[in-house]
């Protein structure tokens, strides 16, 4: 079995995920945005994606790392993301007005790199 949790050759494609959807139900998350859950989350009955969405954010991940890291669309991974914040299993955090930092630029490059 690959780290996808899929079987070699099996594809699932991303409207299967997100159950049709193709918007977020928070139109506000970005691609910077970050994302936190608490160490709890990790014991919900959650679905594959999901359950690995949670496990990466045990320390804050944005969107973009999120999508590489799964590896989903960015689309797909915004639309888990918002939905697992609707259910609490996750945090956003609300950047602050101004230009995002250096810190957080280098992160979303080197997620963006492992893709």
């Amino acid at each position: 079995m690959s780290g996808s949790g899929f079987e070699q050759g099996e594809v699932v494609r991303p409207f299967v995920v997100t159950a049709g959807r193709t918007r977020p139900v928070r139109e506000e998350l970005r691609i910077e945005t970050l994302v936190s859950a608490a160490p709890a989350a990790l014991s919900a009955p959650l679905g594959f994606e999901r359950h690995r969405i949670v496990e990466l954010c045990q320390y804050p991940r944005s969107v973009a790392e999120l999508a590489a890291l799964l590896p989903v669309p960015l689309g797909v991974a915004r639309v888990l993301v918002a939905d697992l914040a609707a259910e609490r299993y996750v945090t956003v955090h609300e950047q602050l007005a101004g230009d995002p930092s250096v810190a957080l630029l280098e992160r979303i490059r080197d997620g963006l790199l492992r893709l």
